[in-house]
């Protein structure tokens, strides 16, 4: 009997607490002809289009959204700047259509603009950005119709103020090119009482915070690693199991060795001591839980593209998986020209052919060249004895050789250091919006011995394809 009473309990327990189901249908259609094989979700639950472009699935009454990844060859609608690749969900029902158009380029060979941390604060921000959005906008036409472009925010649009959102997308809409967009942490909703409190301003405006497309032979995948912890606006880098566990059945639609481009926030990595050691005053810069998310991305061939430092880190993690953190757009929070490493504010540029990527960044008010800066121990203290070169984009691949007086002494030294510039330019905060910006400590700086006969320096940096950038510096 008693047996009986506490299956009957649970039974009632299961039957009070179980989420509920529904079934939805619906179209993916270009031109009115169905679509085939276009992958749906809700976040959780994966379905298919048949032949028709018609689709269905059992999803539970906790999902949002509806969403497709966008397949290649399509574009889907976009109304004020944000691509429309998502349905609100509203209950059972068979109206979940999505209407595509077809791509009028060669999508096998196009350009990628990516930026991070625009972080908009205040109004007077946006002719800033406007700016940047200029410099995009001729950066993509020195390409002169070559290749289509596309464009990719990895987080912190704006600053908290999330009315800002509109003007931002009108002003994003100035550069030519269509954005989508990832979610910051000033992306986040704060002082809700849980992680799902946090997404629904971003979610409001754009849609699903992690979704994935497809352009060309290229798979993209969007992920929201920002944890707030349910107190005040802390958070750290942090995946769910809800979000591994979705990327895991996203990832079975495609063929291993596929290149995928992973797309988020917080670096999984900036460097091998973070990959390393774990230490909790760090939670927040970078992802706790990383190497769950490797594991899943082992048969494939990746690049990760993220943020959040406002510095550039570039990361051969293994062979088949290379992490981009990004500069941030606004530098050191729209307070001057640098970031807070002496990089430049600016952009990454993508040049894609096929699967396989080159790149390089674009300073903004620099020409494409511009990718060195010379600094002379002879007026910065600091470096005392030597010639120093900033490499901003640098990455272990990179040589980088000293030229005397038009001849090759030897190859660089890399190292860690802070840029004296920043440390002059920061160093009264009284004029600065922000008083807590300080110089950042990084490792693409390059050093050797200064000879006092030198009077022409120049610096040759050559990246990983080839390409041969220079930097010069004289001496009376």
């Amino acid at each position: 009997m008693r047996n009986f009473v506490l299956i009957f309990f649970l039974i009632i327990c299961n039957a009070i607490y179980a989420i509920e189901t529904f079934t939805i249908e619906g179209k993916v259609l270009c031109n009115g002809k169905g679509i085939e094989n276009v992958v749906v979700t809700d976040g959780e639950t994966f379905a298919t289009t048949n032949n028709k472009g018609v689709f269905s699935m059992v999803i539970n009454s906790e999902s949002k959204f509806v969403y497709i990844s966008t397949p290649s060859g399509y574009n889907s609608q976009v109304e004020n700047g944000v691509v429309k690749y998502y349905l609100p969900l509203q209950g059972s029902g068979k109206n979940y259509n999505f209407n595509l158009y077809k791509s009028n380029t060669d999508a096998k060979r196009y350009g990628l603009v990516v930026i991070s941390d625009p972080q908009i604060w205040v109004e007077k921000e946006f002719a800033k950005l406007s700016i940047s959005m200029q410099d995009i906008k001729e950066t993509v036409k020195s390409y002169n119709n070559d290749r289509p472009f596309f464009g990719i925010c990895c987080g912190d649009i704006v600053s908290s103020n999330h009315s800002f959102y509109p003007r931002y997308n009108e002003i994003i809409e100035s550069s030519g090119i269509t954005f989508r967009n990832v979610m910051g942490n000033h992306d986040m909703t704060n002082f809700g009482r849980s992680f799902e409190t946090s997404l629904s301003n971003y979610e409001s405006m754009y849609g699903p915070a992690y979704y994935s497309y497809n352009i060309g032979d290229i798979h993209y995948v969007v992920l929201d690693n920002n944890f707030f912890v349910g107190r005040d606006w802390y958070y750290i880098g942090y995946l769910p199991e809800k979000q591994l566990k979705w990327l895991e059945k996203d990832l079975k639609y495609l063929k291993e060795g596929s290149t995928v481009i992973l797309m988020m926030h917080i670096p999984s990595t900036c460097t091998e001591k973070d990959r390393k050691e774990f230490r909790y005053e760090n939670s927040a810069s970078t992802m706790i839980n990383h190497k769950g998310l490797y594991d899943i991305l082992k048969p494939y061939n990746v690049h990760i593209f993220s943020g959040h430092t406002h510095t550039p880190f570039n990361t051969q993690i293994t062979p088949n998986l290379y992490e981009h953190v990004m500069p941030g757009l606004s530098g050191a929070w729209w307070q001057g020209p640098y970031c807070t490493d002496g990089a430049p504010n600016g952009y990454e540029v993508f040049e894609i052919n096929g699967s396989e990527l080159k790149w390089y960044y674009k300073s903004t008010g620099y020409p494409k060249e511009y990718q060195v800066k010379v600094l002379s121990g002879d007026d910065y203290p600091d470096f005392k004895g030597f010639v120093v070169a900033n490499v901003w984009n640098s990455d272990a691949s990179w040589k980088v050789e000293l030229y005397e007086n038009g001849k090759c002494i030897r190859e660089m030294e890399r190292f860690s250091a802070y840029d004296p510039r920043v440390k002059e330019f920061y160093s009264n905060t009284e004029k600065l919006d922000h008083k807590w910006i300080y110089p950042s400590l990084s490792d693409h700086f390059y050093r050797a011995p200064l000879s006092e006969a030198a009077k022409n320096i120049e610096v040759r940096a050559t990246d990983r394809f080839g390409n041969v950038f220079i930097g010069k510096l004289e001496r009376n």
